[in-house]
Order: C-alpha cells, then sequence, then structure tokens
C-alpha cells in the first residue's frame, strides 16, 4: 500500500473546496456541524446502527434522481434536530443554491442527529432552537469554514461515550497518488473509545504523532467477561449513535461512494467498542469533489483505506479535544489521571 500522510489541517477541510462550520449552545449543551462547498457534491450513505435518526438519506441511493447535495447537517437535539436542516435549506434558498424547480430553488440537504437530551443541559425550550443553529452553523462555513473547532462544539458539544465525554473529531489523509480523504465525526457512542480508567484509545494503533495524546496502541487485554460500562442516561435505541462524513477530492459516483462509506465504517469498529449496536444509530455519509479522476480500481482499495483511517483518528481526537464544561456527566479525556 501507498504511504499516507495527513493533509496540512489534518481535518476534512483538507479536501479542497469543502467548509465546515459549527454552532454550539453551551446552556443547552448541544450544536449543529454544517458541511458544504462553493458547488453541489455528490454523497451517499451507509447505515449500520440499529437506531438512525436521519433526513433525505433516501435520495442519496445509486439510481435516485438527485445527482449531488448542497450540503449534509450533523446535529444533537434527537428528532428536534432534524429541524436544523430546515434552517440550513432556508438560508442555501436565499443565496440562491439549489436544483431550479419551477420559480424556486431546491436546495438538497440531508441529515442525520444524535441523542444529546439526557445529558444535563436546559432542554425546556419554548421553540425549537435547532433551525437557528443550523443556520448558524452554514454561516461559519461559508464565513471561515476552513480551520474549524474541534471537541466540545457544534454536534459533539455534549456527546457522552460508556465513559468520557464525546466530541467532534476530524483527521485526513493524502495518498501516494495525491488523492486527499477526510473525515468528520461527532462521537456520541453506546461504547467505550478507551479503556475504562485508561489514556489510550482503542484507535491508538492509528495514531500519527501524538493527535490525541501520543499514548500508543491499548496495551491491556480485552477480557469478555468484563461487563461493560453504561453511560448516564437512558437505556434505550435513540440514545447514542455516532454520525460521521468521510470525503475526498477522487471523482466518484454514488455506487463508489456508498463503497468508500461501507468500507470507512470498519474505521468506526475499531475506534468504538462496541459499535453498529441496536442501541445506536451509526452512520457514515462519503461525498467527493470529483477534482481528480480515479486512475484505476485499485485507487478505490487505498481511499477506502485511507477513510477508515481517518474515521478511526478523527473519533479519537473528537473525544481526545472535550473539554470540561459545567454540568458534564461524565469526565473528559483530559481529566484522566496521567501515568
Amino acid at each position: 500500500m501507498e504511504p499516507l500522510l495527513p493533509g496540512p489541517r489534518n481535518r476534512i477541510t483538507d479536501v479542497a473546496g469543502l467548509r465546515v462550520g459549527n454552532a454550539t449552545d453551551l446552556r443547552l449543551k448541544s450544536g449543529v456541524t454544517v458541511l458544504t462547498a462553493g458547488r453541489p457534491f455528490v454523497a451517499a450513505v451507509d447505515i449500520r446502527g440499529g437506531a438512525p435518526g436521519t433526513r433525505e438519506t433516501d435520495l442519496l441511493a445509486p439510481g435516485r434522481l438527485v445527482a449531488s447535495v448542497d450540503a449534509i447537517v450533523l446535529s444533537g437535539g434527537s428528532a428536534f434536530g432534524l429541524s436544523a436542516a430546515c434552517g440550513v435549506t432556508d438560508r442555501l434558498r436565499v443565496l440562491g443554491r439549489g436544483f431550479r424547480a419551477a420559480a424556486a430553488r431546491v436546495p438538497i440537504v440531508p441529515a442525520a442527529i444524535l441523542f444529546d437530551l439526557a445529558n444535563g443541559g436546559a432542554k425546556g425550550w419554548d421553540e425549537n432552537p435547532y433551525p437557528a443553529l443550523g443556520a448558524a452553523a452554514l454561516d461559519a462555513a461559508l464565513g471561515s469554514g476552513i480551520d474549524f473547532d474541534l471537541g466540545s462544539v457544534g454536534a459533539g458539544a455534549g456527546a457522552m461515550t460508556a465513559t468520557l465525554m464525546g466530541g467532534l473529531g476530524s483527521a485526513s489523509l493524502v495518498t501516494g497518488s495525491g488523492a486527499t480523504v477526510g473525515a468528520l465525526a461527532a462521537v456520541n457512542a453506546f461504547g467505550t473509545v478507551c479503556p475504562p480508567g485508561s489514556r489510550h484509545f482503542w484507535a491508538g494503533l492509528f495514531e500519527i504523532g501524538d493527535e490525541f495524546g501520543g499514548h500508543g496502541p491499548v496495551r491491556a487485554a480485552v477480557a469478555p467477561t468484563t461487563p461493560r460500562p453504561m453511560k448516564p442516561g437512558p437505556r434505550e435505541p435513540s440514545a447514542n449513535t455516532t454520525i460521521a462524513i468521510v470525503a475526498t477530492d477522487a471523482a466518484l459516483d454514488k455506487a463508489g461512494l456508498r463503497r468508500l462509506a461501507e468500507v470507512a465504517q470498519a474505521g468506526m469498529a475499531r475506534a468504538i467498542l462496541p459499535a453498529h449496536t441496536a442501541f445506536d444509530g451509526d452512520l457514515v455519509f462519503a461525498v467527493a469533489t470529483g477534482a481528480r479522476p480515479v486512475a484505476d480500481p485499485l485507487e478505490e482499495v487505498v481511499l477506502g483505506d485511507a477513510a477508515a483511517l481517518c474515521l478511526s483518528r478523527a473519533i479519537a481526537r473528537g473525544v481526545h479535544a472535550a473539554r470540561p464544561m459545567p454540568g458534564n456527566l461524565l469526565p473528559c479525556w483530559s481529566e484522566l489521571p496521567s501515568g
């Protein structure tokens, strides 16, 4: 396989043309993350969890009429968070984005949500806050959306894993042929990203430098008989979910992108133990800007490998970057004892 090195920002925005924006409400302990670009892009999705919450994902299948999308939304708020896509859609329409339908412009904005309603934030709103958060996240993406914060921001603002606060993470790789691959993940998992009490990440084998602490691979054996830790909050199928986007500048169609998303799911399974449970809504969007032709079928294998590696690293980076906040129900990685 070719050597794979991070892009200059080690974020999904190393894929030229992509922009990411976050909007965070610390009192709500929730937020929205939006990925967009200067022009429509091709997208697909793969869903592995048993409790997904989505909008406009059916049209991403090969053979559906709509060939491209204008933005993708990752949001907290469970079903309420799906309304974040309405804020994004309305703002894009004003900007003249979307396909022409009679006299109207119709932006296409698929979305996925995670459950953060039991994380200790103020949830007693009179008006759904997520449309405004979606519009604000889009504005941030269209403004300074190349370098963006990780950790307790956007869709990861109130996320939790079984033992640690979750967060928003991102990572990138450049292949030997020059293609760029990136990942963006909001980590709110039923499972763990580190063994309980350890600063080592399950994804430590794939770490580059010290991008999530530099502690290296997990050294302890995993005993199948050890009870699984459970995070605070309701133990129900809607209470978790890791939602992610992988992206490339390669010219992949919907079928190729769906395969990329499928392969990238291996990265989630390497970074979260367990993953894809009946209590998660785990899914991966895949997007392509199409700037680089794909030279041969082997390159698609390299792209899939890179996408899985990026997603594992993005998940670990999101949890590593989470910061202590008033009212957190779990510790952050930075609060774990050193040594």
